[in-house]
């Protein structure tokens, strides 16, 4: 059975992602996809060409993650959470992420993106110089002020699922409710 074939049967036909059936395409899921059924998911037009040019993406069409974020095929798994992480200054994109719980060789998978994007050479390392990367969870490591908010973060605060940002000396997440940029040095990674 090709794979194609395949995943129309797992699929039922349809989306894997939003659940369109209109001009249906294997997609390999990179950097090192080997064109099986389960390195690849089947996605309509308006996935397919939103994924391959995200310069023309869309969020509201991808409030569809909210249901194929708990697939549990490990490839749409994987495309759900690139696609929210793509999508993370959205604040529903972000809860969704912040959901999303992944098998440790599930989140490695979704996380190795091809090494030709913009920002492969900036690396985040937190205050032991343990390098960060998107999702990943870390503690405060001292009291901190947050300026605007009239709080206090308090060290050993876990943020969950934190997003990168250019500059490698700071990453963002979600502090009692609020979405903050928080200094590498103050961190360590969970």
């Amino acid at each position: 059975m090709s794979t194609e074939q395949t995943l129309m049967n797992r699929s039922n036909s349809s989306c894997e992602l939003c659940g369109l059936d209109n001009g249906l395409t294997v997609y390999e899921i990179p950097p090192n996809s080997d064109a099986s059924a389960e390195q690849a998911i089947l996605v309509c037009e308006t996935c397919s060409e939103q994924i391959n040019n995200p310069d023309k993406i869309d969020a509201n069409h991808w409030r569809c993650l909210n249901d194929s974020m708990w697939n549990q095929q490990p490839a749409v798994q994987v495309m759900a959470w690139r696609l929210l992480t793509q999508l993370n200054t959205e604040a529903w994109a972000q809860d969704l992420l912040e959901m999303l719980y992944l098998e440790d060789d599930v989140k490695q998978w979704a996380q190795a993106m091809d090494s030709s994007d913009d920002d492969s050479n900036i690396i985040h390392k937190d205050s032991n110089g343990a390098i960060l990367l998107g999702g990943d969870s870390v503690t405060l490591i001292k009291d901190l002020d947050v300026k605007g908010a009239n709080f206090t973060a308090k060290r050993g605060t876990m943020v969950k699922n934190i997003s990168l940002t250019d500059n490698p000396e700071q990453i963002e997440g979600r502090v009692n409710g609020t979405r903050i940029v928080l200094l590498t040095k103050f961190l360590k990674k969970a």
